[in-house]
């Protein structure tokens, strides 16, 4: 393909934003997280790449929902049913594949979309040359519990309390909470808070977040809440790297964990990481990603 931005039109009528950066034969796919987030983390992975000394082709896209694609009307009870699920997005991700015209490719994912890479490799993996889970768990449990031992480090009891009653009230908006959830933010999610991807008003699409993950990434009120992909691990038959920050929301011995369960993986981290350790530490991240991909490419990954 050529560089570039190229509009999708998916069979459902929804227009989707693309955009691929850098040449050669070698494909990624990019999966931005959120739900609801957009591409904008990705941008620079071609060149980044390139200074690994690897050509690739970088594609990614906003998802249905997100930033510069099309926004369904999630009021209409039909639509939220057909398109805020699971299996809109990992069906998705197949048709935008198949609309980008690329097979035998890499898939990366970060955070939900490290999620839709677990359930693509374990669907469609025939398509997949290697998979990078970037900042997703398998089992969301383990996740709550390292939400519970990241605050109950990072505040006092009497704080921690506060947080607690705000979020039985439902009482998100308010100012010392989100203070504290800034805090947090700042600590473990987006550690280095670079002004590229700063914005005068939100990108986020709050409606999908919302009825995924809930109101912040520190608390789970939404279908991540039933997430619990273990089981399914086993399924993963390609070359796969995880990959987490070793400062961020989810927890690495998890990240570790899941590499010994998918029959062929191998888990790095990224020191000074935050949940977006490709901002965070992009050198050491990115040398990561390319030796993945070089050692699938020389057939020597884990011999």
């Amino acid at each position: 393909m050529k560089p570039g931005t190229k509009i999708i039109t998916l069979d459902n009528g929804y227009h989707l934003w693309t955009h691929t950066s850098g040449t050669g034969p070698i494909h990624l796919l990019a999966l931005h997280g959120g739900p609801g987030g957009n591409h904008e983390y990705w941008e620079d992975t071609a060149e980044q790449l390139k200074k690994q000394g690897l050509d690739v082709q970088v594609h990614m896209y906003d998802q249905l929902g997100s930033w510069y694609s099309d926004s369904p009307d999630f009021d209409d009870p039909e639509v939220a049913k057909q398109v805020l699920t699971y299996d809109y997005f990992l069906n998705e991700v197949d048709e935008v594949r198949q609309k980008l015209g690329i097979d035998k490719f890499y898939l990366i994912g970060q955070s939900w979309g490290g999620l839709l890479v677990q359930l693509y490799a374990q669907n469609f993996g025939q398509h997949l040359k290697g998979a990078i889970i970037s900042s997703m768990v398998d089992e969301i449990d383990d996740y709550t519990t390292h939400l519970n031992q990241i605050r109950e480090r990072e505040f006092s009891a009497d704080e921690l309390a506060f947080m607690k009653e705000c979020e039985a009230n439902n009482d998100y908006d308010n100012d010392r909470y989100q203070a504290d959830v800034d805090k947090l933010n700042r600590d473990y999610i987006d550690r280095k808070q670079p002004p590229a991807i700063a914005h005068l008003t939100s990108t986020a699409n709050t409606t999908i977040y919302n009825a995924f993950q809930g109101d912040n990434e520190f608390v789970i009120t939404g279908k991540l809440g039933e997430w619990h992909n273990t089981d399914n691990l086993k399924d993963i038959h390609v070359p796969t790297l995880v990959t987490f920050g070793e400062h961020e929301s989810m927890p690495i011995e998890t990240g570790k964990r899941m590499a010994k369960m998918i029959p062929n993986a191998q888990f790095v981290s990224t020191p000074e990481g935050g949940h977006h350790h490709m901002i965070d530490n992009a050198p050491v991240y990115y040398k990561h990603l390319a030796d993945f991909i070089r050692s699938v490419e020389n057939d020597t990954f884990n011999k």
